[in-house]
């Protein structure tokens, strides 16, 4: 088994047969136990995102009232997730864009914005963009940076809030 940080936190297992599960197996399903057991996690958990949906709906109300334009970078799973439950979409947020050539000239689950190829952001240069890839957050703003030397901010908002 091997742990890796993308997607924040994901684990490789490597399988064979035998006939009893070794230490390392054991100790995985110990943790997993305690972990999933634990109420307050989860109360934890739900509190952090109940502070973000009110910090970020209001962020991004008050910057669309001040006239900005904001797009999403990232039409991923995650991100569908986080823009409908948290209630995001147009007019708040004008257009998505994603690296994948199968996602681009779709639309996205629930909130039905059109997703683009990144090269939109150069060519509509919205004032900022929600990075709905989180993840892969400093790749990202390495691969945008003529968008962000034009002047274009992203604002992450995982695992806390903040514009760079």
């Amino acid at each position: 088994m091997k742990r890796l940080d993308i997607h924040g936190g994901t684990l490789r297992i490597y399988v064979s047969k035998q006939k009893r599960p070794s230490a390392l197996v054991d100790k995985m399903l110990a943790d997993e136990a305690a972990w999933v057991g634990n109420e307050e996690f989860y109360r934890g958990f739900g509190e952090k995102v109940e502070r973000l949906r009110g910090e970020l709906v209001t962020m991004l109300s008050e910057l669309k009232a001040d006239g900005k334009r904001i797009a999403v970078y990232g039409a991923s799973a995650k991100g569908s997730t986080l823009m409908n439950y948290f209630g995001l979409g147009s007019p708040v947020l004008d257009f998505v864009v994603d690296r994948s050539t199968i996602k681009q000239g779709h639309y996205t689950p629930g909130t039905h914005l059109p997703i683009y190829s990144p090269a939109m952001l150069l060519e509509q240069k919205p004032d900022y963009v929600l990075l709905l890839t989180w993840n892969f957050a400093d790749e990202i703003l390495q691969q945008q940076s003529e968008y962000r030397k034009q002047g274009g901010r992203f604002i992450i908002p995982i695992p806390e809030l903040r514009v760079v």
